[in-house]
């Protein structure tokens, strides 16, 4: 472990490449919008994740600066001010040019199974691999501006969920803290979390999807995943909205994103 922090430390003492910078400024907004201090913290995370993780080109994608650096950045917004390994369980990160389809195996009643493809634009594997579809990211800088979605974000959510063994919607909470403290915080996170969760589902009953929409409702761990992709894309909606889940989510991230994100037009 000590040879790990120390090649880390080298890792950040070296400048960070202008061309990466620009890649930042260009790909990413959310990267603008940050103290200087945090885009500092930033830089020196993507070059230790690039450093650590193996990144594949699949379908043909030839890997660039571009992609390992836009990518890199998403996954290591979520550990700032955080300390944290780095998705320990994470080896590789494969990148499709594009949309790509996976096996589909679905049970349709009375004995019978549909067999087919299901198109994807990312998934988490909770040992060795993000699978991800450059289209998405590069396009539109990983996230769609209107409805909030990101997909790195989103994967490297479930990353963090997988870290205690089990993808629930509750990743570790209260590293370091003793635990009367991490007892506290999971009490207050399961509270928080239950209560949206089933106002969700109830509500979409009715035909309203609110701001965390239909795809959170499908359970636990895509309920973390989506709240974790809105913390930082619509901050002042789900803070007016989740107070609470909110407050879980600036506890955890350690990070409060209404104060740099840029509220969203009526």
């Amino acid at each position: 472990m000590i040879w790990k922090l120390q090649r880390r430390r080298r890792l950040q003492t070296v400048p960070f490449p202008p061309a990466w910078r620009r890649i930042l400024e260009k790909l990413v907004p959310i990267y603008l919008r940050l103290p200087e201090a945090d885009r500092r913290e930033l830089q020196r995370r993507i070059q230790v994740f690039i450093a650590e993780k193996n990144f594949e080109g699949c379908g043909g994608l030839v890997l660039s600066d571009e992609i390992k650096v836009c990518i890199s950045a998403y996954a290591c917004l979520l550990l700032l001010h955080r300390d944290t390994d780095y998705y320990p369980a994470l080896r590789s990160v494969l990148v499709y040019p594009s949309t790509y389809f996976v096996p589909e195996t679905r049970y349709v009643g009375n004995g019978l199974v549909e067999e087919g493809s299901h198109p994807r634009l990312g998934e988490s594997w909770p040992q060795g691999a993000v699978v991800l579809a450059w289209d998405a990211i590069g396009r539109g800088s990983a996230s769609n501006g209107d409805e909030g979605h990101n997909v790195v974000l989103h994967e490297f959510a479930h990353q963090l969920d997988f870290e205690d063994g089990r993808a629930d919607g509750a990743p570790l909470l209260g590293n370091g803290e003793p635990w009367p403290l991490r007892k506290d915080r999971h009490r207050a996170w399961a509270k928080a979390f239950r209560a949206d969760y089933d106002a969700l589902q109830a509500n979409l009953q009715k035909g309203d999807p609110g701001v965390l929409g239909a795809y959170a409702a499908t359970n636990p761990a895509e309920f973390f995943a989506v709240a974790t992709e809105c913390f930082f894309e619509r901050p002042h909606d789900l803070r007016a909205n989740h107070p609470q889940l909110y407050q879980e989510l600036r506890h955890f991230f350690r990070q409060d994103p209404c104060e740099w994100a840029v509220p969203r037009a009526p």
